[in-house]
């Protein structure tokens, strides 16, 4: 499969990608590591007029640490750099574990947080070729007006696959946006629609740009588990991410967050009253397990059932609760 026709753009700043994204918007799109837009591009899922390689914007590439402010991270930091940072993985180690989970070595040298925060959704009846794709009618996703998924409906259950947005939620995690009225700052628990087709409040004149980590969830443990098909490169079918702030005593604050079982990565609800207060035992992590797997809509997006990953989720919340309290993190 060959690559669509379309024009490259090179910006060399975020003044200059900003005015690329004001002039083409939804004609233009943003290539970062590639790893997931290129082969979708093979696929005909986009043929866009414009690509914009934005590699070369240095100012917003790199893990700063921000005394009193937290950490700010660049769009276009390599998810092997959050891999190999001691400071991550000593003050926000549930997404430093995230991290590590992604693809395989290269693709992560190649991937960036950024792409990772804001990879397509995916469904077994979207994710083909367009001869496959034009046999069986379409979707709604993609140039039809039908679900595979849930036939008759009109929402696109395409799931949610990144592995680091739900460490980011529940680090509290903002993200900074670039657009013609110039910079705004949105929290990841808003970014998300939970909608398969239109799974971002991100305009098409806009761009990702920055990261930023309060400084009042460094410090936290964390643990992230997730299900894949072949441990060394795939894409999570079910994942769980926990952090929670212990010292010694009851937890005195926790988030939990499920990706790869929804149209987008969701923070558990309930699962901070069911551990602020509480010593963590084989219980407790069980009630969050119950919690996380009540939130999972897996449908038959990939080739697992769905009960089967709405079990593992149950299953993978309880382990990750407990691994926490087990980390010297």
């Amino acid at each position: 499969m060959s690559l669509p026709t379309f024009k490259f753009l090179r910006p060399r700043t975020l003044r200059q990608a900003a005015d690329y994204l004001a002039r083409h918007g939804s004609d233009l799109m943003v290539l970062a590591g590639g790893t997931d837009l290129l082969p979708s591009m093979k696929q005909k899922l986009f043929t866009p007029a414009y690509l914009m390689d934005i590699r070369g914007i240095e100012e917003i590439r790199g893990i700063h640490v921000r005394p009193g402010a937290g950490m700010e991270i660049g769009a276009l930091t390599p998810l092997s750099a959050i891999e190999d940072s001691e400071f991550i993985r000593r003050n926000y180690r549930v997404l430093h574990e995230a991290a590590m989970t992604v693809a395989s070595p290269i693709l992560r040298n190649m991937g960036t947080l950024g792409g990772n925060i804001c990879l397509d959704t995916r469904c077994v009846w979207y994710n083909q070729s367009l001869q496959w794709r034009r046999s069986c009618g379409f979707c709604i996703k993609k140039d039809g007006d039908l679900c595979h998924v849930a036939p008759g409906g009109k929402f696109c259950w395409a799931a949610f696959s990144g592995d680091t947005p739900p460490a980011l939620l529940c680090l509290g995690a903002e993200v900074e946006i670039v657009g013609p009225s110039g910079l705004r700052r949105v929290a990841m628990k808003d970014f998300y629609t939970n909608v398969g087709d239109v799974r971002m409040k991100l305009e098409p004149n806009e761009m990702l740009t920055r990261v930023f980590l309060p400084e009042e969830s460094a410090g936290w443990k964390g643990s992230y588990m997730k299900l894949r098909i072949r441990g060394s490169i795939d894409y999570p079918l079910a994942g769980v991410a926990v952090a929670l702030k212990k010292n010694g005593g009851p937890v005195e604050n926790a988030r939990v967050a499920i990706t790869a079982v929804n149209p987008a990565p969701l923070l558990v609800k309930g699962a901070d009253n069911a551990l602020v207060g509480k010593q963590i035992d084989e219980h407790v992590a069980a009630v969050v397990g119950e919690l996380a797997a009540k939130m999972a809509k897996p449908l038959t997006t990939s080739g697992l059932t769905p009960e089967y990953r709405r079990e593992i989720v149950k299953v993978y919340a309880k382990r990750a609760v407990l691994a926490c309290v087990l980390s010297r993190a």
